[in-house]
C-alpha cells in the first residue's frame, strides 16, 4: 500500500530555510523533515512512497539519489574511484519521484499520480506535520467507517496563555497552552482509489474535494488525541529542533 507526500507546490514557505531548499527538506535533529515522516510510516510497516514534487524538486531527488553516502560512513579510492561503505541500518524504501508541478493545487497533484496507485486504497500526508500518530490504527478506523477519505483531526496546543476575564476586569481562569478546540485537520489521510473519479487537474483538494465529501457523508474523521505539529514557520524549525536537542523526541517511534 504507497503513501502519498505531497513534498511541492506553492505551500507556506520560511524565508529563512526555503529560499534554497524546499519545506520538507528543512532539517529536525539534521534529518529531513521528510524523513522523519516517511520513518512514521515505516515504523507501521509502509515502506512504498510516491512524492509529489514541486518547488525544488531537484534537491530531493538528489539527496535520494545520494542518501546511502548521506547516511553511512565509508571510504573513496581516489585512483579508481572506488567506494566502500560502512553501513548503517537503512530503511527498506521504495520510492517514486512524480514531478507533479510547482502551480499545481493539491488536489491536481494527487490526480496526476494515479498512474502509480495499484491498490483499492491509499495514504496522503503533507511534507511538514510531525506526529506520533499510530498508522495502522488510523488503517482500521478508515475500513471500520468505509467511507471515501479519512482525515486524522487532532488538537494542537496554541502558543498563548488564554485567560477568562469577568466582567470587572478580574481573570476569572487562566490556562497555559491549552489545546485548541475543535478538531483541525492533521492532514495524515486515507484515500480509497475511488477519490480520483472525483478530482480535476484545477482542484483544490482541501477547498473543493473535503467539502463536497461532507456533503456526500463520505468524509471520516480519526482521532489523534496525542503529539502532532505542523511547521510552517522558523520559529516552529528553532522550537522542534530544540525538543530534539532536548531529547524530547515524541514523533519518534
Amino acid at each position: 500500500m504507497k503513501t502519498v507526500i505531497l513534498c511541492g507546490g506553492k505551500g507556506t514557505r520560511m524565508r529563512e530555510e526555503t529560499e534554497y531548499k524546499p519545506k520538507p527538506m528543512v532539517e529536525i535533529g539534521g534529518i529531513p523533515m521528510l524523513c522523519h515522516i516517511m520513518n512514521t510510516y515505516s515504523h507501521c510497516g509502509f515502506n512504498d512512497f510516491i512524492l509529489c514534487l514541486g518547488y525544488k524538486a531537484n534537491m530531493i531527488k538528489e539527496y535520494f539519489l545520494n542518501y546511502k553516502s548521506f547516511s553511512n560512513d565509508f571510504t573513496l579510492s581516489i585512483d579508481d574511484n572506488e567506494i566502500i561503505f560502512y553501513p548503517k541500518l537503512l530503511p527498506s524504501w521504495n520510492i517514486t519521484f512524480a514531478d507533479t508541478g510547482e502551480d499545481t493545487p493539491t488536489g491536481g497533484r494527487i490526480k496526476n499520480i494515479e498512474k502509480y496507485i495499484c491498490d483499492d486504497e491509499f495514504f496522503m500526508t503533507y511534507g511538514d506535520g510531525l506526529s506520533n500518530i499510530d498508522i495502522n490504527a488510523l488503517l482500521s478506523y478508515h475500513r471500520l467507517k468505509n467511507k471515501i477519505v479519512t482525515l486524522t483531526g487532532t488538537k494542537p496546543r496554541t502558543r498563548f496563555g488564554l485567560l477568562d476575564i469577568r466582567s470587572d476586569g478580574i481573570a476569572k481562569s487562566f490556562s497555559e497552552k491549552p489545546q485548541s478546540e475543535p478538531l483541525i485537520n492533521g492532514g495524515f489521510y486515507v484515500l480509497k482509489s475511488t477519490i480520483f473519479d472525483l478530482l480535476e487537474n484545477n482542484s483544490i483538494f482541501e477547498e473543493d474535494i473535503l467539502p463536497s465529501l461532507t456533503d456526500l457523508g463520505e468524509l471520516a474523521v480519526y482521532q489523534h488525541r496525542s503529539f502532532w505539529v505542523a511547521i510552517d514557520t522558523y520559529k516552529e524549525v528553532e522550537e522542534i529542533n530544540k525538543q530534539w536537542n532536548a531529547g524530547d523526541r515524541p514523533w519518534i517511534l
